[in-house]
């Protein structure tokens, strides 16, 4: 897991949320409530799809117009097999890491599951989740 990522609020500048993720190196910026829960991510794609492709104003929307929710979460105590299980299932490539209270920890990615060393899983995520969207 990436410890302690960035993150931002529902309220966040759309602009600045990509500028998150450029200044990151990251594709994916969790959203966060006041707590530090996760309430949903935004991803360069979510930015493509939901503001750019329809021609929206990517200088006056936020966070909350292109996010996707609601977000799918593993603890920092789901064994590895498990969260790869929902990587799988629900075909992405980044899941959200919170601790006990719901607070956000960190992100799984599958360049996570490279850098680990897990080949195995990492082929069977990426296989799984370029699989044409399930309906």
């Amino acid at each position: 897991m990436t410890p302690d990522p960035a993150c931002c609020t529902a309220t966040t500048p759309l602009r600045e949320v990509a500028r998150m993720m450029l200044d990151h190196d990251c594709g994916q910026i969790p959203v966060v409530d006041a707590a530090q829960r996760p309430i949903g991510v935004v991803t360069d794609r979510d930015i493509a799809v939901r503001i750019v492709a329809t021609g929206r104003n990517g200088n006056e929307a936020t966070a909350a117009d292109a996010m996707t929710m609601p977000v799918r979460t593993v603890t920092t105590e789901t064994s590895l097999a498990d969260c790869v299980c929902l990587m799988e299932a629900d075909q992405i490539r980044r899941v959200p890491v919170v601790d006990a209270g719901g607070k956000l920890a960190g992100i799984v990615s599958i360049a996570d599951l490279a850098l680990a060393g897990k080949r195995e899983a990492t082929a069977e995520v990426v296989k799984e989740v370029s699989e044409p969207t399930r309906h």
